[in-house]
This record gives structure tokens, sequence and C-alpha cells, in this order.
């Protein structure tokens, strides 16, 4: 089965409404009333303390998204950053915190219900935990059909939802008595150590800012929107808090505030008369929609950290299987819905459980979110973000002390609870996915590559935590081809796999399916069965090809908009070293070239090898050289083929005179492990001694010129026209190097 991607379908609005929508439906109508009771009026600063602390850590996440805009979110940085171990237990603790929150919020979906309509209860079920179950169904039943569907459903709820906290807040204003709020023992009745125990009961309340960067490889332009919807998301949830929580005390004395559904008093309080009735029912509905939306957007990002987990095999790889029809991963789904139902039916009477469960799990993915953050910017010299923290190193320091200091005012029962997980998580790593899992972090490379100057212990533990998967290591070299065609994918695989088996690497084959810009990538998707039958013949075919050379081989098919454009995409994020495509005139294996232009203004992701039509026969190769940093490419792939499939190779320099020349090519070959190659000297016209030289030969590898490769094929304006004339496989070699736009326009 091929690894596929998930479309680019959710714009910044739909990801402001997932923060918001995650967030206001917790904050506002399920904890005011249960938070009052424990710390009094001065409970409102315990909201703004979590803002802050949510606001912080945002920062850093914030950063990270837009560095690697991936899905999995916080699992996916610390996985990256601090290697598997970490990356498991941030994994299954931000899945499993999720799944509480999730919980929670259908728990307060509940709750909101049983006021409006008669629920009866079942077995040891209250009337409450019924209500949630439904509710939870129905959100996994919504994610299962997808993400676009999901972003239009958060910014339906989060638009009404607002709408009405909004009357709300201007009738509950004009109801506000402020010898009302200082009731009862005034402002901070037992006293004003009772802030941070507020805030960590609260802290599930801002949760949903994460949750934007979990589905962020879902997300159009993440650079720009990333940044702006968690921080903006986090900003105006906190003032929304803030507001609403003391117009609601200064209504209501803290200690009468209900513990069940405190705004739907408050607003009967705040109307009261012929309108009360009204007035509560419409908030009534308001708190479903918002208890809806946090547990909808829960249910989303949960499901993603188990697609990104599974993916990098922390857990099995089955759950990667992407819905034919509805382009999701449903069966990550189902699961994290199953999950929720346990918790609903086991802990839904204690709601506390549920909340600071949840903020416990992710109080820890967000402390190792900032340590990942120094991590990647001390020892990844290719992490450039488009958003930076202010004030590095203080931010991340600061957000690492505030969640792990936020802990110790839990509750000793949740931190049990969490505990517990975090320790099946270090015991899942070792049993399971450290013999599975292949990549190393960034932390425990760096410490390995200095283990002479760093302290034994050191290096010792991070040798023991090392994965140990089957796959390739970390620095084991890798190949990717970009396949679109059955008639030329044996050509390609061939190519690619036997370069693969001399560099002792792996081979990446992928399949981009190119939709054109008129047809939505949803649409497209419709069409499901008829293209994975396609393209899984295809990367079966390009498996098999693969199993000759014994290499380990991933296949991979994405559905784009873009061709070219996603083939580089692709290979710049799996880090490849090698990208190996085929070519008929102005089109590359992954589809229809945008634009010269465009191509040219940017850098090429690695090494680039292109393939004409014509076959594949290495047996008799002809290698034209004048030297050059793409001549060093081409010589690479002579002697890997020459290596691997035993192909006789001869070298061609033309030169000004023969003397000079056979001074240049003895040394050339020697200096590329090609002293034993036929060495060929010729004078005059480089076209023609090309042409007459590549005669009875099978292949011809030419490098680049310092004026570009792929463009010039692209504007058919190669300067060695004779390579299209010639009855010979034509291999074209191009090694990325800096070049200026100018340069790359005009040479």
């Amino acid at each position: 089965m091929s690894d596929e991607e998930l479309a680019k379908d959710l714009g910044l609005l739909s990801a402001l409404t997932i923060g918001i929508g995650t967030m206001i439906g917790a904050g506002i109508f399920v904890l005011p009333g249960v938070a009052a009771s424990t710390a009094g009026p001065i409970v409102v600063v315990s909201f703004v303390v979590g803002g802050l602390i949510a606001m912080v850590n945002a920062l850093s996440v914030s950063e990270l998204g837009t560095a690697m805009p991936k899905a999995g979110g916080g699992y996916y940085y610390v996985n990256r950053a601090l290697g598997p171990l970490f990356g498991s237990i941030a994994g299954l603790g931000d899945w499993m915190g999720l799944a509480f929150a999730s919980a929670f919020y259908s728990i307060g979906f509940g709750q909101y219900l049983t006021t409006l309509l008669p629920v009866p209860s079942v077995l040891f079920l209250s009337e409450i935990q019924v209500g949630a179950l439904v509710a939870g169904a129905v959100f996994v039943g919504v994610n299962y059909v997808g993400a676009k569907e999901t972003g239009g459903v958060q910014t339906v709820i989060v638009t009404i939802l607002l709408a009405i906290l909004a009357l709300f807040a201007v009738q509950g204003w004009l109801s506000f008595d402020l010898a009302t709020l200082l009731s009862e023992g005034g402002v901070a009745p037992f006293g004003y150590g009772a802030v941070l125990p507020g805030t960590a009961l609260i802290f599930v309340s801002f949760l949903g800012y994460a949750k934007i960067a979990t589905v962020a490889e879902e997300l159009k332009n993440p650079g720009r929107n990333l940044p702006l919807a968690i921080i903006g998301s986090v900003a105006i949830v906190t003032v929304v808090y803030g507001i609403l929580v003391s117009i609601m005390l200064g209504v209501v004395p803290w200690p009468d505030l209900s513990q069940t559904a405190p705004l739907t008093q408050a607003t009967e309080i705040a109307f009261g008369g012929g309108l009360g009735a009204i007035a509560v029912t419409v908030v009534t509905l308001g708190a479903l929609l918002a208890t809806a939306s946090s547990a909808n957007a829960s249910i989303l990002a949960s499901a993603r950290i188990n697609f990104a987990m599974g993916r990098d095999k922390i857990v099995t790889n089955w759950l990667n299987e992407i819905h034919p029809d509805h382009a999701t991963p449903y069966r990550s789904i189902v699961l994290t819905g199953a999950m929720i139902v346990v918790f609903i039916a086991l802990l839904g009477q204690d709601i506390e459980v549920l909340a600071k469960a949840a903020s416990v799990l992710h109080l820890v993915v967000y402390a190792l979110m900032n340590v990942a953050l120094v991590v990647f910017r001390e020892t990844d010299p290719d992490y450039d973000p488009a958003f930076r923290v202010p004030l590095y190193p203080i931010t991340p320091a600061l957000g690492f002390v505030l969640s792990l200091g936020l802990l110790g005012f839990v509750g000793g029962r949740e931190l049990a609870l969490s505990a517990v997980f975090i320790v099946v998580a270090v015991v899942w790593y070792f049993l399971y996915a450290r013999s599975r899992t292949e990549e190393q972090g960034l932390l425990g490379r760096f410490i390995l590559d200095r283990g002479e100057t760093l302290p034994s212990p050191v290096v010792d533990a991070a040798a023991t935590v090392a994965p140990n998967g089957s796959g390739r290591p970390a620095d084991r070299p890798t190949t990717m081809v970009a396949v679109s065609n059955p008639r030329t994918e044996h050509s390609l695989v061939t190519l690619a796999g036997a370069l693969a088996q001399h560099d002792d690497g792996r081979l990446l084959a992928t399949h981009v399916i190119q939709v054109p810009d008129q047809t939505s990538l949803l649409a497209a998707s419709e069409q499901r069965d008829r293209i994975s039958a396609t393209s899984e013949q295809l990367m079966a075919d390009a498996r098999a090809d693969a199993e000759a050379f014994d290499v380990p081989v991933e296949t991979r098919t994405v559905l784009s908009h873009q061709g070219l454009h996603e083939v580089f995409d692709i290979a710049r994020a799996a880090g490849v070293d090698r990208l190996i495509m085929g070519h008929r005139g102005t089109r590359l294996a992954g589809g229809r070239v945008e634009g010269a232009l465009d191509e040219l203004t940017r850098d090429l992701p690695c090494d680039v090898l292109v393939l004409d039509e014509r076959g594949f026969d290495p047996s008799s190769i002809l290698l034209p050289t004048a030297g050059g940093y793409s001549s060093d490419l081409s010589a690479e792939v002579a002697v890997a083929l020459r290596d691997t499939l035993d192909a006789q190779v001869a070298v061609l320099h033309v030169a000004a005179d023969e003397a000079t020349g056979r001074a240049f090519v003895d040394e050339w070959a020697d200096e590329h492990g090609l002293a034993d190659a036929d060495l060929l000297v010729e004078t005059g016209d480089v076209e023609t001694a090309i042409g007459e030289a590549a005669t009875g030969r099978t292949l011809v590898i030419v490098g680049a010129t310092e004026r570009g490769l792929l463009s010039r094929i692209v504007g058919r304006s190669l300067t060695l026209s004779v390579l299209e004339e010639l009855d010979t496989t034509v291999l074209l070699a191009e090694r990325p190097h800096t070049r200026s736009i100018r340069e790359r326009l005009f040479g």
C-alpha cells in the first residue's frame, strides 16, 4: 500500500475557528461554575494567567509549525528533535490528552442537552453520559468525512457562537453588580494562592491553539496562516474569557453558580421576564454548538497525531490507511472515537478528572516542544521557520518552566493517572517502536557524533535509547524516483535501484497525480477508486523492480494541483539525496511544468537526474565532460552503474588540442574513479564529437552547465541540440549550487 498525503484544503478562517471553537466551548460553558467553587471570583485571574501561559507556548508552536507544517503537530516536532523515545511520550500523551479532552467536551455537551431534552439513563450511565456518547459518535462521523467538512462546520459554529456570546455580554453587562461579584468573602475568599490551582483546572480551556498545528499539513500557506491562527486564537479567547467570566460572576454569586450549566443560569437572571426563557433556549443551543466545536476539533487533531505516529512506525502503519473517498485517516479516527467512548463511560461522572488529565498530558507535551525548539535552533543548520519567537532563548525556556510548574497545582490523582500513560509510552517504545522506527532525533545524532568530547554517561544514554529499526539509519542515502507512466516506470526504477544499491541506500518511489487547477482536490478525490487502482499498480510494479536490487523501498502517492513543484517539495521534505525523473519534450515525470521562469527562480532540492523515454540500457556508457559541478555527479552515476550493472564506460573530452585534452581527461578520470574507463579526446566541434562517439553506445550521461538543466528542457533551449537527435538514450544530470536569479535567467 502506498503512503499517501493529506490534501491542503484548510484556509486561515477554518484554522482560526478550529482554535477558537475548541477553546471557547470549555472555557465559558462548562468550567466557570466548577472553577469558581474552588477559587472564588479570583478565578477570572486564573483564566488570564492560563491565557498568558498558553500565549508563551503558542509562540513556540507557531515557530515550529511554520518550519515543519506536518500532520501531528507537537508530536512531530518532539520526535524529530528529541528522538522517538520522547516522540512516543509526546505522541501517545498528546493523543490520550486529546481523547480525554474530547470526552470532557462531550460530557459538557451532555450537560446542556439534558437541560433542553429528556435523556434516559442506561445501566450505570447517567443521562449526561448517554447524551455525551451520542454526541461523540456524531463528532467522530463528521471527522470521518474529511477535514474540509470539519473546517466548514467549525466556521459556522464559531460564527453563531460569537454572536450569542456577544448578546449575553451586552445584556449581562447591564445586569452586572460589583457587590454580587465581591459577595461571600470578597475577591479571594480562598486566598490569592487559589489562582494557580484554578489555572490548572481551567487550562483545558486553552488547548485549542495547539490543535491548529496538528492540521498544519492541510493548511494553505502555513508560513503566514499558522502563526496568525495560533496567536490570534489565544489572544481572542483570553479576552473573551476575562470579560464573560467577570460578567457571569457579577450576575450570579459565585457560590450559587451552576456547575453543570453556568451560562444558562446567568442568562436567565440577566434577561429575566418574558425574554428570559427565549434567551435561555438560545444560549443552551449555543452551549451545544460550543461544546460540539471543542469535541469536533479535538477528534480531528487526535486522529492526525495517530496518523503521524503510524507514518513514523511509532504505532502500527496500519493506521496510515487513507479512505478512498474522503481522503482521511479513517482508522485513526475510529480508534480515537473508541477511546473517547471508554473515557466517557468510565470517567464521565467526574468532569474534573477528565479536564485535569487532559491538561497534564498537554502540559508535558508543551514542555517538550519548547525543548525541541531549542534543539532545532542549535543543531539543525537547515532549520528555517517563517516565524521566529521573540526573545530567544528566554521564550522557550519560560514556556518549559511555566508548563512543568503548573503541574504542581493539578492534584495527585490526575498526576498519577497521567504518569501511568507516560510510563506506558516509554514501555511501548522499548517493546514495540524501538525495533521498528528508523529515524534518530537531532539531539541523539548531535550527542553520538560528538561521543569523544562529551561525558560518557550522556553518550551511553543516547546510545541506549537510540532506535534500532530494521529500516535505514538516519544517514543512509535516499534516492527518490518520480514515476508517472507505466511505460517508463521500469527504466526509471532500474536506474534508481542500481544507484541506491551502490550507495547502500534506500529508494523512495513517488507518484504525483496532477489535478487541473479548475478541479478541486475534493472533487478529484471522488474518483479515487479509479486513481488508486492505477497508482497502486504503478507502485506495485516499482516495488517489484526495486526488489532486484535488495534495497529498502517506500512508495508514496500524492494528489496535487502542482506537478514538478510537488515532486520537488516531496524531495525537499524527505531529505532526498538524489531525484530521478523521466522527460519527453516539455513534460517531466510528476506532471506538467507550470513555467520555466518559476523553476528558474528556485533551487533544486537535491541532485537531479532526468532520463529520456527511449528506454534504459547502461551496458555501454558515454560520459562527455568538460569538468564542473554537474560533471562530478555524472561521474558518480557512471561509477555506480559500472560497479552495480557491469557497465562499460567511455569518457569523452573535447579540447582545443590533443595534448591539453589528454592531460585533462587523464587527471579528471583518475580523480573520479574512472581511470580504467576508455578515455577519448577529440578536437573540433563539440556536438559533432559527441554524435560520433555516441554511435554504438547505449547511454549518454551529460552534466548540466552553469546555465542549468531543467529549465532548458522545458524551454527547448539545450545548448547541445545533438542530444535530441541521438538514437542513444540520454541521461541528464544537474547538481544544485548557489546561483543568483540573474544567473539562473541569463547564465
